[in-house]
């Protein structure tokens, strides 16, 4: 019961985690397009950074914390392959939150260089990341 209690606690908060995570980059985009506006610069600074503060870093710090309780409860885990690759697929999450995080400090320092299109494309790659990380974990190959 002690492990399915974690494992619910680490789904709520990796969906978090993703929501934020697939949402930050969308308001880059719309931050790019419309930066040159003062105002409009200080709202998306103070959206994204409630985003980054309230919820992306909250929950993929419980997500983190709770997958690792669930391999210290079951550490038979780490005898699969598929687990390994998980783990190295969740550590490319949190490079990916971390330059993230890099990108919120360009706007906040207005040295962002990067156009609307290229926030579109880099919007994929916790997509991707989070798909592969589920079909490994729920088919277990």
């Amino acid at each position: 019961m002690q492990f399915l209690i974690v494992k619910a606690i680490h789904v709520v908060a990796m969906i978090s985690w993703m929501a934020a995570l697939l949402y930050l980059p969308r308001l880059f985009v719309y931050h790019a397009s419309n930066g040159s506006n003062k105002d409009i610069h200080n709202m998306f600074c103070t959206m994204e950074r409630k985003l980054i503060k309230i919820i992306m870093n909250p929950a993929m710090l419980i997500t983190v914390v709770t997958g690792c309780l669930m391999l210290y409860i079951d550490i038979s885990y780490l005898d699969f392959w598929w687990m390994h690759l998980k783990l190295l697929l969740v550590v490319l999450l949190i490079i990916t939150h971390r330059y993230f995080i890099s990108i919120y400090k360009s706007f906040v320092n207005e040295k962002n260089e990067k156009d609307h299109i290229f926030f579109r494309k880099i919007n994929e790659l916790p997509t991707v990341l989070m798909i592969l990380i589920v079909f490994l974990i729920v088919l277990k190959p």
